[in-house]
């Protein structure tokens, strides 16, 4: 189990307005001892989803893939999306960040509707994508791959320490920052492509198939990234083939079979029910 962020405190990046982390306003460090989001506390109102879906449909040719998917991620989660291949989960994610056009059902983001929306307009109010496979530029830089992130963010200075705290984040990347991204092993090329995600300062941030081609070693790591992203305040969805390591660090989970939620709650309970531990842990 993960349980502590790479390399010590998630850095914070201090700007005009006096915000920290990622220069993303909001952004703080979850206080372990502090109910987790959307709990009850203090008598204040239930927060509001920052992510909704509801009876979403996809096809691919005609083919249904996903068969009225419905979820809600609260703001500050970390909600692990698992199943085995083929369940649909990078097709939801995928549709989430506007790269594929839903046949029917609405996904809402901070009250507003952007189903079908293109993903050049779902970026710029905060989803930011980590595809599977990482997808980074095989002959530019580290830093320049990151600095694609950005790309949308017309502050040089902001974007100067948006870099600093990414590789402040993922040390490793600091000493890669002029190699070419095909020159880095699996694992640092994940870190990469997380990092190069969260240069668009995301307020909520879509991983796709975190573990994908690496060694057990380096998951760990690539695990405890996410942990530290969340810590830091920022919303994850993280979808993942390995159902024990995502739920371990997760909040809440759903679970997708062919095109369908079969089971969602506390991560835990998810953990404990007899039918993912027969399903998907072996036990």
């Amino acid at each position: 189990m993960v349980d502590a962020p790479v390399g010590g405190p998630l850095p914070t990046v201090a700007n005009g307005a006096g915000q920290a982390v990622l220069d993303r306003p909001g952004a703080g460090r979850t206080d372990a001892a502090s109910p987790r989001p959307g709990a009850a506390g203090g008598g204040s109102a239930p927060a509001a989803a920052l992510l909704e879906v509801e009876g979403l449909v996809c096809r691919y040719d005609q083919i249904p893939v996903l068969h009225g998917v419905s979820l809600r991620v609260m703001p500050g989660e970390l909600v692990a999306m698992v199943g085995a291949n083929g369940a649909g989960k990078s097709t939801l994610l995928r549709t989430i960040a506007g790269l594929m056009t839903p046949v029917a059902g609405t996904i809402r983001f901070a009250g507003e509707s952007i189903g079908g929306e293109p993903a050049h307009r779902v970026l710029p109010r905060g989803i930011s994508y980590v595809p599977e496979g990482r997808r980074l530029f095989p002959k530019l830089t580290v830093r320049e791959n990151l600095e694609l992130g950005a790309y949308a963010c017309p502050d040089r200075q902001a974007v100067e320490q948006r870099l600093a705290a990414m590789m402040e984040l993922f040390p490793i990347l600091r000493e890669r920052a002029d190699q070419t991204a095909e020159t880095m092993s699996g694992g640092e090329q994940q870190m990469c492509a997380i990092a190069r995600g969260l240069m668009s300062a995301p307020r909520l941030l879509l991983i796709d198939e975190l573990s994908l081609g690496l060694m057990p070693a380096m998951v760990e790591k690539v695990l405890a990234a996410v942990v530290a992203v969340r810590q830091a305040g920022t919303t994850v969805v993280l979808v993942e083939q390995m159902v024990q390591e995502a739920l371990e660090i997760a909040d809440r989970g759903y679970v997708l079979q062919v095109g369908r939620v079969v089971a969602e709650g506390a991560a835990r309970d998810l953990l404990a029910a007899p039918e993912v531990r027969r399903a998907y842990l072996g036990l």
